[in-house]
């Protein structure tokens, strides 16, 4: 996923993730485990995962939002991606933060998702 930048400020919309931490594929992989229950997408595919960042000390911290703010799962969807992530080896702890801005978009997930839901 790129991040789109403010037209004004010129700054990131998604913070961007720390993809060169020796946990990063781990952790995206325990994200692709997490799925919508009315889409049979995983979370990370759909492109609801906005940002993975992993400080020195291997604490996570997961920036996500979903498809839409009335979702019946929106109390539920964060505790079930920091149960995903938390029994990785070497994760020292977990926080999911769910956001609204940017908004969600069909732009935002990826290829195979797209596949997967008819829109290619």
């Amino acid at each position: 996923m790129t991040a789109e930048t403010h037209p004004v400020e010129g700054t990131p919309l998604i913070k961007p993730s720390s993809t060169e931490h020796a946990l990063y594929d781990a952790v995206v992989e325990a994200c692709r485990s997490v799925y919508d229950p009315e889409i049979p997408v995983n979370i990370y595919d759909l492109g609801l995962i906005y940002t993975i960042e992993i400080s020195e000390e291997n604490e996570v911290s997961v920036i996500m939002s979903l498809t839409a703010p009335g979702c019946p799962v929106a109390g539920e969807m964060p505790g079930w991606v920091a149960d995903a992530v938390e029994p990785l080896d070497g994760v020292k702890q977990v926080d999911v933060s769910l956001v609204w801005e940017p908004p969600w978009g069909m732009e935002m997930m990826s290829d195979e998702a797209r596949l997967e839901l008819g829109f290619m």
